[in-house]
């Protein structure tokens, strides 16, 4: 059984040696945070507010951020705490912009394979993927923090049970944040489709080789000081995506 953060830290030694010089600017926002290098690159990932630890200073680690090695936040990335995890992901995002060659562009929906026969396991609430998923699968179940069962909702302590039923698992990014990821993949060892999506995905195929993901469905930013106004003013991804583009990358 891989350990919690164990794809976290596979990601942050595949990155190491592209870890040079200094991160420019850090924003950890109530809804993202974002990272942008020194030669203008830019990463974003999901900030985990309500795990927020530390009361009213919520980042614990060092300050300031602005000019740190990118070698020390992006080993963040692997840290417990998810505020912490989220820096590190955003500077992973940017050293992997813009995204692997064959990646392609567009909805991951374009990309995927349902069937009307599929059971569809959703870990995270996608509201716009979610009437198109019910159109062309059989069912959807959707796992969330909730405490008890809401429709088609369900408590997330009930994926690891009901995933291995599924032919077909969408899995958020934020899983990486909270070290949730590595139990999930393991009970979707037998679906034909398991994708990672969200901004958070790191778009770097070598460190998933051995997993069940198919498919990473992340964003590359096309406009860095925007976006990272955007996250400063509590935006989300109805508001910065005209500043990213939307990468789908198969891994099988």
């Amino acid at each position: 059984m891989s350990e919690p953060g164990a794809l976290a830290r596979k990601l942050t030694a595949a990155l190491a040696s592209e870890a040079q010089g200094r991160v420019s600017q850090v924003v950890v926002g109530l809804g993202y945070t974002a990272a942008m290098l020194e030669d203008g690159r830019a990463g974003v990932a999901y900030t985990l507010r309500d795990q927020a630890q530390g009361g009213c200073g919520v980042f614990q680690g060092r300050r300031p951020l602005a000019g740190q090695e990118t070698s020390v936040l992006l080993e963040l990335t692997a840290s417990r705490d998810p505020v912490e995890a989220a820096v590190g992901l955003a500077v992973a995002g940017a050293l992997l912009s813009p995204g692997p060659a064959q990646a392609t562009t567009g909805d991951v929906l374009d990309q995927l394979d349902l069937r009307p026969e599929d059971n569809v396991g959703m870990v995270g609430y996608f509201g716009p993927l979610v009437p198109e998923v019910r159109r062309r699968a059989g069912r959807l179940v959707i796992f969330e923090r909730v405490d008890l069962p809401q429709g088609d909702i369900l408590p997330q302590e009930k994926a690891k049970d009901l995933l291995p039923r599924c032919q077909v698992a969408i899995i958020s990014a934020t899983t990486m944040l909270n070290q949730t990821l590595e139990p999930l993949l393991e009970a979707c060892a037998g679906c034909r489709e398991v994708v990672l999506l969200g901004p958070s995905t790191p778009l770097c195929p070598q460190v998933f080789t051995q997993t069940p993901l198919t498919m990473l469905s992340g964003v590359t930013v096309r406009d860095a000081p925007a976006l990272l106004q955007v996250v400063a003013e509590a935006g989300g991804t109805r508001q910065f995506s005209r500043l990213v583009d939307k990468k789908n990358l198969r891994l099988r």
